[in-house]
Order: structure tokens, then sequence, then C-alpha cells
């Protein structure tokens, strides 16, 4: 059983679930679509997009896109460590999710303890980088990328 305070916390947090989701979905579909768009990026996975080989699928079965956006950049391992490094509101975590933003690369976090070699088997790029947006106001999300990537 859950203690009193967290059972508190949790069923005082379900009251803004709805809004919290949304605004993740709506962040994410807008930081897919500027990423897709800006030199420096060289691929953006996210249903929304309608390039994305998922987005038929993605609008039959869902009611938004979700708040998780994948993307590469040209380089290497380097050039991810360089842009991590820079960023400013978003944090780097091995996490899904949070009211945050959350940034990490693969080869660090989820699939860390596969080699190189196995990872491109699976098709994860070492310059793979996977963000669970937040809820924070997108144009400083963008404006932190943006200098970011520089």
């Amino acid at each position: 059983s859950l203690a009193p305070q967290v059972a508190h916390l949790l069923i005082r947090s379900l009251k803004t679930l709805e809004l919290r989701v949304l605004r993740q979905n709506e962040n994410a579909l807008g930081l897919a679509r500027w990423l897709s768009g800006r030199t420096g990026v060289e691929r953006v996975f996210h249903p929304g997009l309608e390039e994305d080989p998922g987005h038929e699928i993605a609008l039959r079965q869902m009611s938004g896109f979700g708040g998780m956006v994948s993307f590469t950049l040209p380089g290497d391992f380097s050039d991810v460590k360089r842009f991590l490094e820079r960023l400013r509101y978003a944090h780097r975590a091995a996490s899904l999710g949070s009211v945050g933003t959350l940034i990490g690369p693969p080869a660090v976090t989820s699939h860390v303890e596969l080699t190189a070699r196995a990872r491109a088997e699976l098709g994860i790029p070492e310059t793979l980088i996977r963000c669970a947006v937040g809820i924070e106001n997108l144009q400083d999300l963008i404006d932190d990328f943006d200098q970011a990537l520089g």
C-alpha cells in the first residue's frame, strides 16, 4: 500500500494529467517539425511528421502523437556530446519522462550495455538522441536546441 503522502500526491497529480499529456504531445510535434527543417539535424523520428514511416498507423491508432522525439546529428558521438553539453533547459537523463524535457543518447542510456556494433546491427546510430519532451514553453525549447546546435 502507498504511504499517505504518496497517495495524496498521486491523486493531486492525476487532476492535471490530461493537460500535461496534451502539452507534451503539442511540444513534441512542434519540436519535431522545427528539428526536421533545421540545418545540422540529419534525421527526425516522430509519428506526427507526415514523412515518418509510422505516420499513417499513428493517425489511425492514436489521439495524439506522444511526447517522444528522436533525431540524429551528422558527425560522430563527440558531436552529440558537444550538443548535449550546450543545452540549458533540456536535462540529460536516462528517464523517459517528466514535466521537464529529458534528453539522452541511447549509446549511454537505454542501450549502454550493447557494443557500438550491436547497436548498429539494431539500427541505432551512435548519433541518435532520444528526447522526452516536457511541458515547457515550446519557443524556449526551440531556442535552447537552436543555440546548442550552433
